[in-house]
């Protein structure tokens, strides 16, 4: 059986919260929505319509 390593555990669950935390940051300043309209002008753009 693999032993729980304190220090270790530590750090992944704070490096989880602090990652929880920004993405719930970015979700409200609105983020998604400029990501998802750069994603869809860089698809147009590849294809060759926009």
């Amino acid at each position: 059986m693999k032993k729980f390593h304190l220090p270790s555990a530590c750090l992944t669950g704070i490096l989880l919260l602090f990652a929880v935390f920004l993405i719930g940051f970015g979700l409200w300043r609105g983020e998604f929505m400029r990501v998802l309209t750069k994603a869809a002008s860089i698809c147009l753009e590849c294809v060759g319509i926009g």
